[in-house]
């Protein structure tokens, strides 16, 4: 097993460990006496998994120190792709600034950015590709080493998800330019911004960066059929059956106008700004994807786009939304078993209100109730990157849609760093930089009966 797929499987086995206490406080109840069992068996791998990486890295560093390649010694290490982080060093996270490379790319000179430009140029030869702008490492957009809070035999601690390469940029002093170098620049990272601001992961979907490649989750379709039998009769062989959910990375452009006098700030609350401002509209585009994607002109496939979900339709040409509709919903996922997890509704603001005016039968009790699970006893998520403007026959343009699901079915997948271009001339007049973002991205159903969506709802 290579370095890298040791990384992997131990992210898989902390996921493992989140799912049994995820699943634990959803019941509002402790560990079972066979889960504590898993769970014990799944710390005792993670850790001695943990000590093995540590053993390879501190090899893999004597290689990098001795000019050897990675898994020179006959191993497999050499055959891997590439790793999306460059292992920027703590010191080189705090320091780096993307107002300064912004600053940099204005002017074409990267005097005084010259850590911002040994970034790019290192996530450039990590990726294999150039940038169109200049790059953002992955190390800055998740922040360094991912972890996840787990529960021990002795209470909590944290259990790296992620990898610890050790390796330092080379990297110039501070030049000229006037910008202030300020510390703890990176505290909270740019993807954490990106989660923050999409309402699907908000609601549960699962959220995979760092991404080298196309990707392929195997999937079971099919599984073995019981039989009863007569006395010394055998039964019938069935088999399993599988396939795969597949992602590839699709680009995601996204741009925000900045004007040249805010740039030229040195604080730490505009290099926040900047990074929020960015993180928010990409993260709009891909919310967006994930929900009504067309799977093609490069568009993921979102969930409404995705084969095999439930479906509700509430008329030839929409109608008002129901109960019977939104217990409908709930049905269509229950019924083939996949009403558990991150289940919830999600819809629009113009559906809410319809709702919160909508009675249930003759008791005057409105659909949309009170409290943490206001529709049918779940919870609801309401943004408006949920279509308002579908049609169905002859309402044109002002159908909603609602979808119900368990949203940890819904994956999304983000590649390499962060591409940034920078125009100073589309509002040159103005004295405004358009900054634009390019991240490649990609959105999967695991399992589509998770879903089910009504596409037809009208709210006036």
């Amino acid at each position: 097993m290579t370095l890298n797929e040791m990384r992997r499987r131990r992210a898989g086995l902390v996921e493992q460990a989140r799912a049994l206490l995820d699943a634990a406080d959803a019941a509002e109840r402790g560990l079972s006496a066979e889960e504590e069992q898993q769970y014990a068996q799944l710390e005792e791998q993670i850790e001695a998994m943990a000590q093995d990486i540590q053993r390879r890295e501190t090899v893999q560093g004597w290689q990098q120190e001795l000019g050897q390649p990675a898994g020179a010694a006959g191993g497999r290490e050499s055959a891997l792709r590439p790793d999306p982080g460059i292992g920027m060093s703590r010191r080189e996270r705090e320091r780096y600034s993307l107002v300064r490379a912004i600053n940099a790319a204005v002017r074409g000179d990267w005097r005084g950015a010259e850590l911002e430009a040994e970034a790019s140029e290192a996530t450039a030869r990590a990726i294999g590709r150039q940038p169109q702008g200049f790059f953002v490492p992955y190390d800055l957009l998740a922040g360094g080493e991912e972890s996840v809070q787990v529960r021990t035999g002795r209470g909590f601690q944290y259990v790296s998800a992620g990898r610890a390469e050790r390796r330092d940029l080379s990297v110039g002093t501070d030049g000229a330019g006037g910008y202030t170098v300020a510390t703890e620049l990176m505290a909270s990272s740019f993807i954490d911004m990106l989660r923050n601001a999409m309402m699907v992961q908000r609601a549960g979907a699962r959220f995979m960066s760092g991404l080298v490649g196309d990707v392929a989750i195997p999937r079971q379709t099919g599984g073995a059929t019981a039989y009863w039998v007569a006395e010394n009769n055998a039964p019938t062989e069935s088999t399993h059956a599988f396939d795969q959910v597949t992602m590839a990375p699709k680009t995601v452009g996204a741009f925000s106008d900045i004007t040249r006098k805010l740039l030229l700030q040195s604080s730490i609350d505009i290099e926040e700004l900047v990074r929020r401002d960015l993180a928010t509209v990409l993260a709009l585009a891909i919310d967006k994807a994930a929900l009504h994607g067309s799977g093609s002109s490069n568009q993921p496939t979102g969930i409404a786009a995705t084969s095999g979900i439930g479906s509700v339709a509430g008329g030839t040409n929409g109608a008002a939304p129901t109960y019977a509709n939104l217990i409908a919903l709930e049905t269509e996922v229950a019924q083939d078993n996949a009403d558990v997890g991150r289940v919830a509704y999600m819809t629009n603001t113009k559906v809410r209100g319809k709702l919160k005016s909508t009675v249930i039968g003759t008791d005057q009790r409105m659909v949309w109730g009170e409290g943490g699970t206001p529709i049918n006893g779940y919870p609801a998520w309401i943004t408006n990157q949920v279509a308002s403007d579908l049609t169905k026959g002859s309402a044109s343009g002002i159908c909603s849609a609602i979808f119900f699901g368990n949203w940890g079915d819904l994956m999304i997948g983000m590649w390499g760093g962060l591409d940034i271009l920078v125009d100073p001339y589309t509002a040159s007049t103005t004295g405004t930089v358009r900054v634009i973002a390019l991240q490649d991205v990609d959105v999967a159903v695991r399992q589509p009966a998770s879903f089910a969506a009504m596409l037809d709802a009208l709210t006036s």
